[in-house]
């Protein structure tokens, strides 16, 4: 090991981070000053990657979950190799630049994941870790390995205060994630203070009883660092390692304080600081010429360790050319079969949940890379895989996940199993409770990650388990989320179709919006309406070339139109199902002119609040639902509500 090396990097670490949020006069500088040692002997001894080749399948992945301390990050990708230039350090937190505030997936060589809101990114490390399990069963053999390797994650105090972390960290003990090793910053500062005012659990015992290997060190002791991970590999738990630190080491006029954590140090700061470390006073952006040295010696290792990798890799290839097809296909997203959907005869009945089971398992059967599960709720959910195992820590194979009563877990951890590579990831749970985990879901948008959402009970048809589980602004609420696409089918049909529209989509998360009541298979006057549907919306019944009236429905509510129509005698009436309302909106004027009718009087119906709709149709002709629901049968709810097809007539007769 390269003390001098190593130590000359953590020194550079602080230099780099402290000017950058100094000329950004923004950011924080507490954690990459306190933690520079880390990232040296993590980035320069520990993890297994290459920085020439940031897409290694089999490289270590590091997810920085305190996200603040981003400029951390920043200045060791900067400092090993990967592509982020010092230009790209001096505009941190600029419009344009590669280094944003919180670390993004997709604009940054090197980072895995976008973290940031607290807690996520150690959630997403655990997926991380799963995917690497399933990968390894999936494809190792007797006589190759070309799947071992480790995810790391950073956190601190914020990150174990959130509950994400609490959902994530038993679910990954319970799963024995042993190649899951997280750093925890243990400097007992948050912006208010210390953090002895709101946190002083024990955090060893806690994590003991998740099921975890604790291992306890110093920050600043590489040589121990070193060790301490040697340790946590050879234990099939997962390990936290606790180094004390010292929040903004290194910088006098902060250094162990809350003023360390987010403010640029100041002309003053900055000076006390570069005197303190034998950084040269007139540098800027200093970067020590060891360190240089040191990551250009260290250029052909980690070059080689990835060429070592090519050539076992190749050999399989030679050996087992059906695994390597099959190991492209995982990792092109790429279907490899092509098993029909399941067909449904008009007047048939069923609800959309049991439709998309069939549906999913369909996906399943094309999709061999395809994988997830529910927060506890498979059989009302309709989300098992038939046929497959679930995944357990005896069975690495298993398709299915058990997530438990998580729901934000489960949503993280789906990202984290998408950003791995190599699996298609779904999730489901109750709309309602999407409220639980819509900041992984946002994630997942940002990231555009096509992470698979699957929310059944999707309104007040819900019935008896009344207003608490009744989502009437939810989907509302799911639309308001940029690049999502919130898919409502009207029936079984409609619901096979979506399954493969989110199936196509992979630049966006899909959520599936599903009934639990049944819905009456209908006739669909356009002859090509499973690919009009994917412009999000499509004729069910014509009516003329110039109708009255053009009713404007999602879900359940093209079924509700439909008998509304019957009930209305003098005028013609088109039925059109926005499958995906925020799709169509997006669509050229020709197209929505030529599906919801120019000249007509438009009606929206949704068994919802009525945001959104205004852009069809006038305030008085939206049949919605803008207030709570109530507990009793689903229809005695909708009667109660007046949310029937009779009163929808009446809007449309007017």
């Amino acid at each position: 090991m390269n003390t001098k090396g190593l130590e000359a990097t953590a020194l550079s670490v602080r230099s780099l981070s402290m000017d950058a949020i100094q000329k950004a006069n923004s950011g924080h500088p507490g954690l990459p000053l306190g933690c520079a040692e880390l990232a040296a002997v993590l980035y320069g001894e520990i993890m297994k990657h290459n920085p020439k080749n940031s897409k290694w399948a089999d490289r270590d992945r590091f997810i920085l979950s305190a996200g603040h301390g981003s400029m951390l990050l920043y200045s060791i990708l900067h400092l090993c190799g990967y592509n982020v230039s010092l230009d790209d350090l001096k505009t941190f937190r600029q419009i344009g630049s590669c280094c944003a505030g919180h670390p993004e997936f997709g604009i940054t060589d090197g980072v895995e994941a976008t973290g940031g809101p607290l807690g996520q990114g150690f959630a997403m490390a655990v997926g991380m870790a799963v995917a690497e399990t399933m990968l390894a069963a999936k494809f190792n053999t007797s006589d190759f390995t070309v799947v071992d390797h480790y995810t790391y994650t950073l956190l601190g105090e914020g990150c174990l205060m959130e509950g994400v972390t609490s959902e994530a960290s038993s679910f990954a003990g319970k799963m024995k994630l042993g190649k899951l090793i997280a750093f925890y910053d243990q400097n007992k500062i948050s912006i208010d203070g210390s953090t002895d005012i709101t946190f002083d659990e024990d955090v060893e015992k806690r994590y003991q009883s998740y099921g975890w290997q604790v291992l306890k060190g110093s920050m600043y002791n590489m040589v121990e660092i070193i060790s301490l991970v040697e340790q946590a590999k050879k234990d099939e738990r997962p390990s936290l390692i606790m180094l004390k630190s010292t929040i903004g080491q290194g910088a006098p006029t902060v250094e162990g304080s809350a003023k360390a954590h987010g403010a640029p140090l100041g002309a003053e700061g900055i000076a006390a600081a570069k005197s303190n470390l034998n950084i040269p006073s007139d540098a800027e952006f200093y970067i020590s010429k060891d360190a240089k040295d040191y990551f250009a010696e260290k250029a052909s290792v980690f070059a080689n360790a990835n060429a070592e990798w090519d050539k076992i890799f190749a050999e399989y290839t030679k050996k087992y050319p059906e695994k390597r097809a099959e190991w492209d296909a995982f990792f092109a997203g790429k279907p490899q079969a092509n098993n029909a959907l399941p067909q449904y005869a008009i007047g048939e009945s069923l609800a959309t949940r049991n439709a998309s089971g069939a549906a999913l398992n369909v996906m399943a059967q094309r999709y061999k890379n395809l994988v997830g599960g529910s927060a506890d709720l498979q059989g009302p959910n309709v989300a098992a895989l038939k046929g497959e195992e679930p995944y357990t820590p005896e069975n690495r194979a298993g398709r299915y996940i058990h997530f438990g009563i998580r729901e934000f877990a489960m949503a993280a951890i789906s990202n984290g199993i998408q950003l791995h590579g190599g699996f298609r990831a779904f999730c489901a749970t109750f709309m309602v409770f999407s409220d639980y985990l819509r900041p992984a879901l946002r994630l997942s948008a940002l990231m555009q990650q096509p992470v698979v959402y699957v929310f059944t009970h999707d309104s007040i048809y819900v019935g008896e388990d009344g207003p608490t589980h009744q989502p009437v602004e939810t989907i509302a609420a799911l639309r308001a989320i940029p690049n999502i696409k919130l898919i409502r089918p009207g029936d079984a049909e409609e619901t096979a179709v979506a399954w493969e529209i989110a199936m196509e989509t992979t630049d966006a998360p899909s959520c599936l919006a599903l009934t639990r009541q049944n819905l009456t298979v209908y006739e669909k006057d356009d002859p090509d309406w499973r690919n009009t549907a994917r412009c999000g919306a499509y004729i069910v019944k014509k009516g003329s070339d110039s109708p009255d009236i053009t009713v404007v429905a999602s879900g359940s509510e093209v079924n509700l139109a439909l008998e509304a129509a019957k009930l209305v005698s003098n005028k013609t009436i088109r039925i059109v199902s926005v499958i995906d309302r925020e799709t169509f909106i997006r669509q050229p004027k020709e197209i929505k002119d030529a599906i919801v009718a120019p000249n007509s009087r438009v009606v929206a119906a949704e068994a919802g609040i009525s945001m959104g709709w205004e852009y069809f149709a006038k305030p008085e002709d939206i049949f919605a639902i803008n207030r709570f629901g109530e507990s009793g049968p689903g229809s005695k709810v909708a009667e109660y509500l007046g949310y029937t097809a009779e009163n929808l007539a009446k809007i449309i007769a007017k």
